[in-house]
């Protein structure tokens, strides 16, 4: 754990920006993350049998070192803590009027513990006068609470068994009790069932012996209870099963907690028991058109969301129905925090741990990470150092980029990204980043940087292109370049010199298309130079199955997976003839399932006489190759499985090349941009062809669309 200076978030789309005065510990689930974080590797991987699973399966298919890198940038990656926050409104970000915010307002929200918080609008909830900031810091946890509750629909006069009395199972009786409900409270800790008590519960402390089935039985007039609502935390099954005994026939079960779930069918069988697992907050957690975009439910037909039950929670507070008062058990100054996390560990008295914050705050966009270098390390090469920055810090960033960069000669001085920003300075620290920043417009307006990297969400790209060739700087823009035809339009027509505010040369722009520059490619085309004929070409894609919610599938975000991704292997066949693609046939699965672009079949035709064949399918097994690739020229077949191993039949000069690793060429291609920022040079690769294949991703979903070949225009 460490308390970190990082850059002040921004008020993004649909976000509110907010000034923390008060947030809440919620001491179960962040002692539970501490406590990880804390843990070994074998504690860590005994933990999550299931993310064991994970490795070994990745290991199969992808090898045993790129496996280990990922888990130990998984593992390396930090996590800020927290969700239970109260303050002041300081700015509203496009698209948040509507929802009648305003800065001054007084807020809750689930942002984490940090001086300023970027929240999107419909997490966050006004606080009603009368309710005091530590109060209204326990909304988040109420509102879990509420929809355990809402799950298990209680009625008038119903007797309840809570099991699990840490702060979320104490909202909870009190909650049932303003519902009308009879409430049994079950825990190990005296402190809570007496604090239990005074909330109008009867308690059992089963820490002492005591069976608690037999005090439910005769606490219920021997009926059973009418519904048990878990809140605890263990890993044993023995919970589940003692809330099933204490349940009366045909009883309910909602599980709030984490508790081990083997099921015994007879519990339920017999009894007819249900069983449910509330999900956090409620309607919208998890939902990133609620919860990022900002797409409401509609109130008659979806009563309580996420947003509602906050609202719910403050007007309960408000009424005086919850009295959250008496759960304060310490509070701390934020500069603290680190003494906080430890009483949560060692205090079993601690429940409700309170972090204020200082009234005045520094809200720099911008933060230095390390100073300026005075003069050019011995490590470096002699020659001209260009200067660079990072736009995006998400996992290729992190995974591919900034490692591939560090191993350049250019000076990093900014990382830059609008979330998290506890990520951006760990990227930025990790990298040799001089500055993290959550203003992009901070390294546009920079004239020592040269060149900018954009590896942001896929619907950025153009606008930041443009943006970046602008302000006079050399672009590499991870793909897919544009999402449509008009966005690359406005490319082209920014890249012309004379649209550009710059009195030099005009700047380099370069999109990913890493996959030409790896060896195994570069051998194939050295092999087939010289050829007489056109070639006959054929990619399988073995793509994986991504999620339908996953924003890559989102056509106006991610652009679906062809023009996501699939332009790719389109770009590795336009490299390999040597020529343009003028014509797309395109079909994809369906009917009968959902419709996506990813289960596709692509034909392309080139200007040279050639043809290729792209199967780009996401309902393959995960044991087979992902990418494999076959070149048939003049009587010779080249093979290519996995950018691991080529193999020439017939092919004089190629035998059999493997190297040590998957080499999809982004190191070499990020070497080779850097050198041309660096001594000038022509592009990597002609802006002709990056548009040729851009249009070419586009009459490929449009093929598929409508069931006609498509021209792809020069």
């Amino acid at each position: 754990m460490t308390l970190a200076d990082t850059p002040a978030p921004m008020a993004t789309t649909g976000s509110i920006r907010i000034q923390t005065r008060t947030s809440l510990i919620s001491a179960g689930t962040e002692r539970m993350l501490v406590e990880f974080s804390q843990a070994n590797l074998l504690q860590k991987a005994r933990s999550h049998p299931d993310k064991v699973k994970q490795v070994l399966d990745k290991i199969k298919t992808d090898g045993l070192v790129p496996t280990l890198e990922a888990v130990f940038r998984k593992l390396d990656e930090p996590l800020p803590l927290g969700y239970c926050n109260a303050g002041v409104v300081l700015e509203c970000g496009a698209g948040t009027a509507e929802c009648g915010f305003k800065p001054g307002d007084r807020v809750l929200s689930n942002g984490p513990h940090a001086e300023v918080v970027s929240v999107p609008r419909n997490l966050c909830a006004r606080i009603p006068d009368g309710v005091l900031d530590e109060e209204a810091a326990f909304t988040v946890l109420g509102a879990i609470a509420l929809q355990g509750i809402r799950l298990a629909k209680p009625t008038l006069g119903e007797r309840f068994m809570v099991t699990g009395l840490g702060l979320i199972g104490l909202i909870t009786v009190q909650l049932l009790r303003a519902n009308g409900c009879e409430v049994l409270g079950v825990d190990l800790n005296e402190d809570r069932l007496r604090m239990a008590e005074e909330f109008g519960a009867t308690t059992v402390n089963a820490g002492t012996g005591a069976d608690v089935v037999a005090a439910t039985q005769g606490w219920s007039r021997g009926v059973g209870v009418d519904a048990v609502i878990i809140t605890a935390s263990a890993q044993t099954d023995d919970i589940l099963h003692q809330a099933a005994a204490a349940c009366r026939k045909r009883g309910r079960i909602v599980l709030v907690g984490v508790v081990g779930l083997n099921l015994r069918r007879d519990d339920f069988y017999k009894k007819e028991l249900t069983f449910q697992v509330s999900c956090s907050y409620g309607p919208g957690r998890y939902d990133e058109k609620y919860e990022q975009a900002g797409q409401d439910y509609p109130l008659p037909y979806i009563r309580w969301t996420e947003q509602r039950n906050f609202e719910a929670v403050l007007g309960a507070m408000r009424s005086g129905a919850l009295n959250v008062k008496p759960l304060i058990s310490h509070r701390f100054e934020f500069g603290q925090a680190l003494d906080a996390y430890k009483i949560i560990q060692t205090d079993p008295k601690a429940v409700g741990v309170i972090l204020r914050y200082p009234e005045t705050v520094v809200r720099e966009s911008t933060v230095r990470l390390r100073p300026r270098p005075a003069g050019m390390a011995s490590s470096i090469p002699a020659g001209p150092v260009p200067v660079v920055s990072v736009l995006g810090t998400g996992n290729f960033a992190k995974a591919v980029l900034l490692p591939a960069l560090k191993r350049t000669s250019a000076r990093l001085k900014y990382v830059a990204g609008r979330s998290n920003s506890g990520s951006i300075a760990h990227a930025g620290q990790k990298f040799g980043a001089e500055l993290a920043t959550t203003d992009y417009q901070v390294l546009l307006a920079d004239p020592e940087v040269s060149a900018v990297f954009i590896v942001t969400s896929h619907n950025s790209h153009a606008r930041l292109v443009c943006e970046a060739l602008r302000a006079g700087k050399h672009v590499f823009v991870e793909k897919p370049l544009a999402l449509n035809e008009s966005d690359l339009s406005q490319i082209l027509a920014t890249f012309q010199p004379s649209r550009l505010d710059t009195q030099s040369a005009a700047p380099l722009l370069m999109v990913g298309f890493n996959r030409r520059f790896s060896p195994h490619s570069q051998r194939i085309r050295q092999a087939l130079a010289g050829r007489c004929e056109p070639l006959c070409l054929s990619m399988t894609v073995n793509a994986g199955f991504i999620p339908s919610d996953n924003s890559l599938h989102d056509s106006l975000v991610g652009g679906g997976r062809i023009i996501g991704e699939g332009c790719h292997f389109i770009d590795l066949m336009v490299f390999l003839t040597g020529s343009r693609v003028t014509r797309v046939s395109a079909i994809m699965i369906g009917e009968g399932v959902a419709v996506r672009t990813d289960k596709m079949a692509l034909s392309l035709e080139f200007a040279d006489g050639s043809i290729g064949t792209i199967n780009y399918f996401a309902n393959g097994s995960k044991s087979y190759p992902k990418e494999l690739l076959e070149v048939f020229s003049e009587g010779r077949v080249i093979r290519m499985e996995n950018f691991l191993h080529t193999i020439g039949y017939g092919v004089r000069g190629l035998g059999s090349f493997r190297t040590w690793r998957q080499d999809k060429g982004h190191r070499a291609e990020i070497a080779l941009f850097i050198d041309r920022v660096a001594h000038g040079g022509g592009p990597l690769i002609p802006m002709p062809e990056l548009a040729n294949v851009t249009r070419a991703s586009f009459a490929a979903v449009e093929s598929a669309s409508t069931g006609q070949r498509v021209d792809v225009p020069p």
